[in-house]
């Protein structure tokens, strides 16, 4: 397998990390580098999809992925592979999460000359993520179909700080008790503005609607 980067990440040593986070955001807004925090479960299929959807936008924009796990360099190395774009992986030192310092870090090591979006997939878990601003412009998570439509109901501070969930693994629907409507009415009850895209990363289906969003988005932050 090629070798990818892997950064060992430190904890934060800043104490208020609403304010590095935002400062990070100006910093990147000044770039021209849009970030995208993804968060999910593991196993919900956060690196198919981001395959899926930098090989429909690299023509396009000019991608970086950032990998944040506790340990290996196996998502850095499949990205790289997959789509060719810069990928490198982030230790996270047995944290369950990154912060904006952590994210700062990272960053330090990720070459943003013409880099219009770099997208950090987080550490996989619905609960230490989410309580971290880690200075990207949006916030988005992955559902997916086994895991069960109530989990909005069990995880409200994931779905509230999410400005997007995708629901992946449609393609199973048929084998889980997975009702679509309540879901997408358990997501609003905890953030009405959120957007809902139902994809399958395996089959490609509903990814170029996602790919549209994220352009859109792009290209819009780029414009205000």
């Amino acid at each position: 397998m090629s070798e990818v980067r892997v950064i060992e990440i430190k904890k934060s040593v800043f104490a208020d990390n609403n304010e590095d986070a935002a400062r990070l955001r100006s910093e990147l807004k000044a770039r021209g580098t849009y970030l995208l925090n993804l968060m999910s479960s593991p196993g919900s299929g956060k690196t198919t999809t981001l395959i899926r959807l930098i090989n429909l936008i690299k023509d396009k924009l000019k991608v970086a992925v950032m990998e944040a796990d506790i340990d290996s360099d196996v998502d850095a190395i499949k990205i790289k592979e997959a789509t060719g774009i810069q990928s490198i992986q982030l230790h996270t030192g047995g944290m369950c999460h990154l912060d904006a310092e952590m994210t700062r870090q990272g960053l330090d090591n990720v070459a943003l000359d013409g880099v219009d979006l770099v997208i950090l997939e987080n550490v996989g878990n619905l609960v230490c993520p989410a309580e971290f601003d880690t200075g990207a412009v949006r916030n988005a998570m992955i559902l997916s179909v086994p895991e069960g439509h109530d989990k909005p109901l069990k995880y409200p501070l994931m779905f509230s700080v999410c400005d997007l969930v995708v629901i992946n693994k449609i393609d199973v629907m048929p084998y889980f008790d997975f009702d679509m409507d309540k879901c997408r009415e358990y997501v609003h009850m905890r953030n009405p503005k959120a957007t809902i895209i139902p994809i399958c990363a395996k089959t490609g289906e509903g990814v170029e609607a996602l790919a549209a969003w994220l352009l859109n988005e792009v290209n819009n932050w780029k414009n205000r």
